[in-house]
């Protein structure tokens, strides 16, 4: 279900249009709500339904919950994004597409609207569309931007830029990554904030105050001198190319702070915890980022006049690792996840005046539980048959012979077992739980959680939802991830107008 956008203050409305210079958002502190309003949105990218039931069966057990799942409101969310030139919704021109990318999810919530994959922060015929940090950040709220993933990466990149396609990172301008004639008809000029490097753009709008994540390589000294102009205490050096350590975010202060911590995404969990002397290791958690985000931002919001923070986290990595089927990175992930939504809940269960949301922006990859000792199609030397014995009339397709055995070639085993090298293995991967006897491994048979996945790509899966705080009531059930949008700025006590 689709709700409509209709907050007391419509949403945010562009003044000047689609340079930087003129990029302006009417954003205020709703004077008929409390404050302090905090709003702490995380997400895990990629994670399904099936990631969060794999992610407790994993590492709490079938009758445990993972820190998400303690959240008392929970729904679910529709993803679809849309074709370029594409209307919205309810339009005549209305094109859907019904998978959608990161960068299509993030402008849904961070703007509101429905647009094309690789689009940030403009609508699917180019119009730049403002965004709820923005609107946050000029009604003077503290606002936080935490990811695993390059900051100038989609997720982070939507609430912080405006792209026509979402390979113009940086760090320099580059036509056939950054323009896209499909949709202007001819080339923009340099200058249109559509075609800005995204890390130009972060480092000089002071969208977020404080910037936490990967993607140094992005940045150079021309930007870290705008940054420290504009008073953020940098992290490392993007000139030096040094990244920062955990050690450097647990020492930072100032309301604003800049900290990169990897050239590229940051590293998964497994290399940190196998590798402890290794540059890597020196890398916060999504944990330790999300702490010290709320930590700063409550810090800069009392200093300022008090009107809360807004943060939002994303753990990136539950998507890469599944992409790359590698379930065991994946379930890793998800639990690092989890552990920032843990220090986000009890933050704000303490606190009393935050909202919490935690969802996706996509599942990936087709992520399944499959029942223990069986095997999966992929691995089955013919399909299954697919005509109904009693009533033929059920077969939507040409009759297959009956399947019933695993091909020698794509199913070599237990995916994590020893042995189990064949790069054309499509056997599930296999892993103890909690409820698992003591002496139960990984890789092995009798491991309970038999795990598959169906591609390497996203799926148009609904995505769950959790909610806590003021506010959270209106996610309950179904809702389109453009509602998050409206949502979001009613808990911030936002007055937006689009």
């Amino acid at each position: 279900m689709h709700v409509p956008f209709r907050i007391a203050t419509a949403s945010l409305a562009l003044v000047a249009g689609t340079t930087g210079a003129g990029l302006a958002v009417i954003g205020t502190a709703d004077a008929a709500a409390p404050h302090p309003h905090n709003v702490i949105y995380l997400l895990g990218d990629g994670m399904g339904r099936t990631h969060v039931t794999a992610g407790r069966e994993r590492f709490y057990g079938a009758h445990g919950k993972l820190n998400m799942e303690k959240l008392p409101v929970v729904g679910q969310v529709s993803t679809y994004s849309v074709e370029k030139n594409s209307g919205q919704p309810g339009s005549g021109d209305f094109k859907p597409n019904l998978v959608t990318d990161s960068a299509s999810a993030a402008t849904a919530w961070s703007s509101g609207v429905k647009t094309y994959n690789a689009a940030l922060g403009v609508d699917a015929k180019g119009t730049v569309k403002a965004t709820l940090m923005e609107a946050a950040h000029q009604a003077g709220l503290a606002t936080g931007n935490v990811s695993t993933a390059e900051i100038t990466d989609a997720t982070p990149a939507g609430q912080m830029s405006h792209a026509l396609a979402r390979g113009c990172q940086g760090p320099t301008y580059s036509a056939s990554a950054c323009q896209d004639t499909t949709i202007t008809g001819s080339a923009l000029p340099t200058s249109d904030v559509r075609v800005t490097p995204i890390a130009d753009q972060v480092a000089r709008n002071n969208t977020a105050d404080v910037i936490l994540g990967g993607g140094l390589a992005r940045f150079d000294a021309a930007d870290e001198d705008a940054l420290k102009a504009s008073g953020y205490a940098v992290l490392g050096s993007p000139a030096s190319q040094t990244v920062a350590t955990k050690s450097d975010l647990s020492g930072a202060t100032g309301q604003k702070v800049f900290g990169l911590f990897n050239k590229g995404n940051m590293t998964i969990e497994k290399f940190k915890q196998d590798n402890p002397g290794s540059v890597q290791a020196e890398e916060p958690t999504v944990a330790d980022m999300t702490r010290k985000a709320i930590d700063l931002l409550q810090a800069r919001s009392t200093a300022t006049g008090g009107k809360g923070f807004f943060l939002q986290v994303e753990g990136a990595l539950i998507d890469k690792r599944s992409h790359a089927n590698d379930a065991a990175q994946t379930l890793q992930e998800i639990k690092a996840f989890d552990d920032a939504v843990k220090a986000a809940y009890d933050f704000a269960q303490a606190d009393g005046n935050t909202t919490v949301i935690v969802t996706a922006d996509h599942e990936c990859a087709g992520f399944n539980i499959i029942e223990k000792g069986t095997f999966t199609n992929a691995e089955a030397t013919t399909p299954p048959a697919n005509a109904d014995a009693v009533n033929t009339a059920n077969s939507s397709v040409l009759a297959r012979p009956t399947g019933g055995s695993k091909d020698a070639t794509r199913s070599t085993g237990i995916l994590n077992a020893p042995g189990a090298t064949n790069a054309n293995n499509f056997a599930p991967a296999t892993f103890r739980t909690p409820d698992d006897a003591a002496a139960v491994t990984d890789g092995s048979a009798d491991a309970s959680l038999w795990l598959t996945y169906l591609s390497g790509n996203h799926t148009g899966a609904d995505v769950p939802i959790f909610a806590f705080g003021p506010g959270s009531k209106r996610i309950g059930a179904e809702i389109d991830n453009t509602d998050l949008f409206g949502i979001m700025a009613k808990a911030a006590g936002l007055k937006v107008t689009r």
